[in-house]
C-alpha cells in the first residue's frame, strides 16, 4: 500500500477525538529515525510510548517530542545543510527550523541516552535547563548530520495535534549506548533496534507506518539532502500529500 493509499485510511480512537468547535492548533515537534548498518539488514531504533500517555499510548514510535523554548537559544558550530534548512523553512522561520533540529537531538538524548554530537570543539554554553544534561557530556550537538525526510500534521479532529518533522541520521555519528527511560518517566520504553520488516509487525500509529515506507525507500536508495519527502496534512477533512 502506498503512502497516498494509507493516508486515506487514517483513523482515530474515540478517546482522542475532540468535541465540535475550532480545531486545536498543532504544536511543533520533531522525531528522529536513527539508522544502524552494522548488520546485513539496516535497523532503526524504536520505542514504546508509556500507557500513561494521552497521545498514542502503547504505540511504538521513533524518539522525539515537542520543541522547547531552550531549543532556539543554542547555535552549535555545525549548522544544518543549506538544502535541509531550506526545506524545513517551508512553513516556518529560519530560527524555528533550527529549533526543530535542536529539539530532535535533545529529545532523542532524553528518551534514549544517545548523544548526536562531537567533542572535538569547545563546548557551547547554555543556561537552558532543557540542555544542561546534554552539554554536561562535553559534546556539541551536530545539525549538519541531519536530513529531513517527511512532515505530518495530526488530523484536525484530535484533541492533541502536532506538526511533526521527521529527521533521519546514521547511527555511526551518535555516541553513547541506548537505555530505556525509567518506568513512570513518561518517556519511551522497550527501546530496541528493528529492521523495517520487523517494525511493520509492531503496534504502530498510522502515520508512523506511513513514514516507514519513506524510510524503506531511502535505505535502499540513499537520498541527498536536496531530495524532497512527503508532507501529510489535511484540507476540508481530507488527507493531502504535498512535499517538503
Amino acid at each position: 500500500m502506498s503512502i497516498i493509499e494509507q493516508s486515506e485510511h487514517i483513523n482515530t480512537p474515540a478517546t482522542e477525538l475532540r468535541s465540535k468547535g475550532r480545531a486545536v492548533k498543532p504544536k511543533d515537534a520533531a522525531t528522529l529515525i536513527i539508522v544502524r548498518r552494522d548488520n546485513k539488514h539496516p535497523k532503526i531504533l524504536m520505542g514504546k510510548r508509556a500507557a500513561s500517555h494521552k497521545f498514542m499510548p502503547n504505540k511504538f514510535v521513533f524518539p522525539g517530542g515537542k520543541v522547547d523554548a531552550g531549543d532556539s537559544r543554542i547555535r552549535p558550530p555545525k549548522d544544518l545543510h543549506p538544502s535541509v534548512l531550506k526545506r524545513l523553512m517551508k512553513g516556518c522561520s529560519e530560527t524555528r527550523a533550527r529549533s526543530l533540529a535542536m529539539a530532535v537531538i535533545r529529545e532523542t538524548f532524553e528518551e534514549t541516552g544517545l548523544v548526536l554530537g562531537e567533542s572535538d570543539s569547545v563546548t557551547i554554553k547554555s543556561r537552558s535547563p532543557q540542555w544542561d544534561a546534554f552539554l554536561q557530556h562535553g559534546i556539541n550537538p551536530r545539525l549538519d548530520t541531519l536530513n529531513v525526510i517527511a512532515r505530518a500534521i495530526t488530523p484536525p479532529y484530535r484533541n492533541r495535534r502536532f506538526d511533526t518533522r521527521f529527521f533521519m541520521v546514521e547511527a555511526d555519528l551518535i555516541q553513547g549506548g541506548v537505555h530505556a527511560a525509567p518506568m513512570g518517566s513518561g518517556e519511551l520504553l522497550e527501546l530496541h533496534w528493528v529492521s523495517v520488516k520487523e517494525a511493520e509487525k509492531l503496534e504502530l500509529p498510522i502515520i508512523t507506518r506511513m513514514i516507514l515506507k519513506e524510510v524503506e525507500q531511502r535505505l535502499v536508495n540513499p537520498h541527498s539532502p536536496d531530495a524532497e519527502g512527503p508532507f501529510i496534512h489535511f484540507r476540508n477533512g481530507k488527507p493531502i500529500i504535498d512535499t517538503i
